[in-house]
């Protein structure tokens, strides 16, 4: 079917969006079915570890401009946040198994959320998959990601420094991109691998952003964002400086409430955290009506727009990133912009200057299509 000749409801396709349990299996269980947060986690954990459940329905989606169609379903993988960094057959079999139940739903574009991106190399372990769509919801989680720096420097001094965490991963190095292009601030770029920092650094120009291996370097930014999960790059207080924003955008994130109480001058934003009011959802992701993270919402826009085949797998491209807010601009009437300020999942006012409008689309240097830039 040709999309471009069809009406707006026609292009439409259902979606799945996969989830599993964080940290605290036994509350995020217990928001699906109450008498299941009775449970203790030790006794989740030993189960999924030790049966293979399968993967269940445990959500629901619709637009509200079109009550009636079924917009997608939100899976949950019974997979623990550490199983799934462990990137195991076992796991990815896990979540092919759950790719394919969704395909069974009706659904034609799967999004891969949280950790069953990276436990899935970013989707590409999924490639090979013909019969339905993938997207690791990367490309749009990088746009939102660039909104939301745009805000917190409007607190900052001109010269303020953005350092980016896990900036040569697969949702840090198009922001990367886009923070080179579109900004004139210093750039602190860290990760753990030198190698892909270097090959990331290669792309912009000659000494637009320092580079480093270590959480230290943190103390010389006014703005950390925070990008990678692993168990090393959990922040504390002696990384920031005096004054420092944080930009969480982890899921299962890497910062704690209690780095508050230790350092009441560091403000905690959440990002990736997209404004969705046309959407109606019936189901428990630890956030409230209204709010969906951008991996979720990139799904939705790729069922929209009725996307087909696969979008970002792996690491996605600026021109990806770009193409999304296009689509977040096309559908605006279902809301898809930057989400008011978040702080562990609780809405915060930092300061009236966040409600000055922001730029829904970003200048480009050429006009590639894009089908040139999304995955096949």
């Amino acid at each position: 079917m040709n999309t471009d000749q069809c009406t707006p409801e026609q292009q439409r396709h259902p979606v799945a969006f996969l989830v599993h349990p964080r940290t605290d299996v036994a509350r995020d269980l217990g928001g699906v079915c109450r008498p299941l947060g009775w449970v203790p986690n030790a006794v989740y954990e030993g189960l999924m570890r030790r049966v293979r459940l399968p993967s269940a329905v445990t959500g629901t989606l619709r637009y509200a401009d079109a009550p009636g169609f079924r917009a997608g379903w939100l899976i949950t993988v019974p997979l623990t946040p550490s199983e799934l960094l462990s990137g195991s057959r076992r796991v990815r079999d896990t979540i092919d198994r759950a790719v394919s139940r969704a395909r069974d739903l009706g659904a034609r574009t799967v999004g891969l959320g949280a950790l069953t991106a990276p436990a899935t190399a970013g989707g590409a372990a999924l490639r090979h998959r013909p019969d339905i769509g993938i997207t690791n919801g990367n490309a749009f989680t990088a746009a939102v990601t660039f909104q939301g720096v745009l805000r917190l420097l409007r607190q900052c001094a001109p010269d303020a420094r953005v350092a980016v965490v896990g900036a040569s991963g697969s949702v840090g190095t198009p922001l990367t991109g886009l923070l080179a292009r579109q900004t004139a601030q210093p750039l602190l770029l860290v990760g753990r691998n030198r190698k892909r920092l270097d090959a990331l650094a290669a792309t912009l120009e000659p000494g637009r952003a320092q580079l480093s291996t270590t959480l230290d370097d943190l103390r010389r930014a006014d703005v950390v964002v925070l990008l990678t999960s692993a168990a090393d790059a959990l922040l504390d207080s002696r990384h920031l400086k005096a004054g420092a924003i944080v930009l969480d955008d982890t899921q299962p994130r890497n910062t704690r409430p209690e780095l508050l109480l230790a350092r009441p001058d560091v403000r905690i934003v959440d990002g990736g955290l997209v404004s969705v009011p046309g959407i109606v959802r019936r189901g428990y992701i630890g956030l409230p009506p209204g709010i969906a993270y951008a991996c979720l919402a990139e799904t939705l826009l790729l069922g929209l727009a009725g996307h087909q085949g696969h979008f970002a797998l792996g690491t996605p491209s600026v021109g990806q990133a770009e193409h999304m807010l296009g689509l977040a601009h096309r559908f605006a009437h279902l809301g898809f912009t930057l989400a008011p300020p978040h702080t562990f999942g609780q809405p915060v006012n930092l300061n009236r200057r966040f409600e000055d409008p922001l730029p829904t689309a970003l200048p480009t240097d050429s006009a590639a299509s894009v089908a040139g830039t999304a995955l096949a």
